[in-house]
């Protein structure tokens, strides 16, 4: 056992270089390897995650913009159906006042016929009153004729 304690010593001795080697190694890896790899992966990382926060407002920007477009297309869109209603109650409205225009010429038109014809009506009744007058007065003046004078 003493034996293997000396080897086991030796060993140990023997390692010492390999270990302090290690060490060496390891630190100079850590200062010119892994902490300027370190470095440069988190500066990645950030400028990764800051691009990702700013496409993520861009994106927030241009949901904002559309909810302005959409509520600027509805007002336009109801303000082109507000004046189009507008002219169609003007349209209908002159339609309305043509079709009072017209009835009111034609009521004049009428009354303008209805007196004309009251007046011709008065007219005819005087002349058939003449005529009748003197028809009378023909039959008469015949009837009281002597029978052999007039023919």
């Amino acid at each position: 056992m003493d034996q293997t304690l000396h080897q086991l010593g030796e060993l140990l001795l023997g390692s010492v270089p390999t270990v302090i080697l290690v060490a060496l190694l390891y630190a100079l890896y850590t200062s010119i390897v892994h902490k300027p790899l370190r470095r440069v992966l988190d500066e990645r990382r950030s400028k990764t995650e800051g691009a990702i926060e700013k496409s993520q407002a861009d994106i927030a920007a241009a949901d904002a913009r559309t909810t302005e477009y959409e509520q600027k297309l509805r007002e336009a869109r109801a303000a082109v159906f507000r004046a189009q209603e507008a002219k169609r109650q003007a349209a209908l409205q002159a339609r309305s006042n043509a079709v009072m225009a017209a009835r009111e010429k034609a009521q004049a038109q009428v009354q303008a016929a209805k007196t004309d014809i009251e007046r011709d009506r008065g007219v005819a009744e005087q002349g058939l009153q003449g005529e009748a007058a003197a028809l009378a007065q023909e039959i008469i003046r015949r009837v009281l004729q002597p029978a052999g004078a007039g023919r």
